[in-house]
């Protein structure tokens, strides 16, 4: 099922290598020693982040150091009122700089939750050399003591998560355009990491939580603990324990510990599948053949004629069939189940730019697709006018 050889785009993407500012760490085994770290007691794990990061910070960590005390300041000693989210990391609240007039994100490790030092420092370090409109941006941290937290700049819309699979009454659902917006945006955070940062970095965390959306739905990646620097020369993968979230892993990740850039082109699809179709990767409130998402959408796949079934009710048939479609067939190759048949992020990219500039130019002209409950005889009526972006403009 490809689409790649239709979806052609004539915009030409500027690559700029990242080699220049890795070499401002004398060696690039410094960055990779700091993904694989690994400590014999919690005392030696605080004592050697607090001496890397005062150490590597001087002159390379561009991010803010900030102390605990304005901190608390910021979020109000922490106060209930400003917690925004919680994972595993630790918890999320808003806050806001006095001395920059900023609203921040604040996200204090918990010590006693599963990530650490290890993907604290990996955080820092990864987002103090990594800088793209599609990753989040991170202002400054906190190693005071045993504390460690991270500061970010607030993202007013909260994650694809929550206006995609945790409707709330006061929320409508995403429209067609805004979804294909966000897979296009998160994608191209993800092509920078895979083919534009020197070494590459395999995100290894792709979900729909972690995925931030801006004031006019704009999406940036967040939480790069688990991000590994990938394979370099005639390597073709890194070994590593299996860490991310069920559901989203690729399989040969799952089952070897063997990471490649493919592994997040299979995360990618399955978020993207979660994009086009509103239903969670695993959902046990479903049948139970249908609580997978993956192995529920896979037979569909192969039926044309049952694609208008895989689309989220709450579009109410507001969508281009020729995008649906395409939009699938994109979904299926990250799907893919051998790695080396998966597309590029690149292709990825390619495709998505394609959707989305083919239905902003000519989606208020595409046919919709009435829902199984307004059909009857399960024809098409054109509906002019129909699609339009109710999330797609700034607030």
């Amino acid at each position: 099922m490809s689409c790649f050889g239709c979806c052609i785009s004539s915009e030409e993407y500027n690559r700029k290598s990242l080699k220049k500012s890795i070499k401002d760490y004398n060696d690039t085994n410094i960055l990779a020693s700091f993904a694989n770290i690994s400590f014999k007691s919690d005392s030696s794990k605080r004592r050697y982040i607090a001496q890397e990061i005062k150490k590597i910070g001087k002159g390379n960590i561009s991010a803010n150091i900030f102390s605990f005390r304005e901190l608390c300041t910021a979020t109000k000693n922490f106060k209930a009122d400003c917690l925004i989210g919680e994972g595993g990391f630790g918890r999320v609240y808003k806050g806001f700089l006095d001395s920059t007039k900023q609203e921040v994100a604040v996200k204090q490790l918990d010590r006693n939750g599963f990530q650490g030092n290890r993907e604290f420092l990996v955080e820092v370090l990864m987002l103090s050399l990594l800088h793209h409109p599609n990753l989040v941006n991170l202002v400054g941290y906190c190693a005071d003591g045993d504390q460690r937290i991270l500061v970010y700049e607030y993202m007013c819309n909260g994650s694809l998560e929550d206006h995609l699979l945790e409707i709330g009454p006061d929320k409508k659902p995403l429209d067609w355009n805004t979804r294909m917006k966000i897979a296009r945006g998160a994608a191209k955070g993800l092509e920078y990491l895979h083919e534009q940062a020197n070494p590459p970095v395999i995100y290894r965390d792709f979900k729909a939580s972690n995925i931030l959306l801006d004031t006019a739905f704009n999406p940036k990646l967040s939480d790069f603990g688990l991000a590994k620097l990938g394979p370099t020369g005639d390597k073709t993968h890194v070994s590593t324990r299996v860490m991310g979230t069920y559901g989203y892993c690729a399989p040969e990740y799952a089952m070897t510990g063997q990471l490649t850039t493919k592994s997040d082109v299979y995360s990618f699809g399955v978020v993207f599948l979660e994009i086009i179709t509103g239903r969670r990767v695993i959902d046990t409130s479903r049948p139970t053949e249908e609580q997978n998402l993956v192995a529920w959408a896979q037979p569909l796949f192969k039926d044309k004629r049952k694609f208008t079934l895989m689309a989220d009710p709450l579009l109410e048939g507001n969508y281009p069939q020729k995008g649906l479609y395409q939009a699938l067939a994109v979904a299926a190759m990250c799907l893919q189940e051998e790695a080396d048949t998966r597309p590029l992020i690149s292709d990825v990219v390619t495709a998505l730019e394609y959707l989305t500039v083919d239905y902003a130019e000519h989606g208020n002209e595409g046919i919709r697709i009435n829902s199984s409950s307004d059909r009857g005889g399960g024809e098409e009526t054109e509906d002019k006018g129909s699609c339009h972006d109710r999330h797609g403009e700034s607030e």
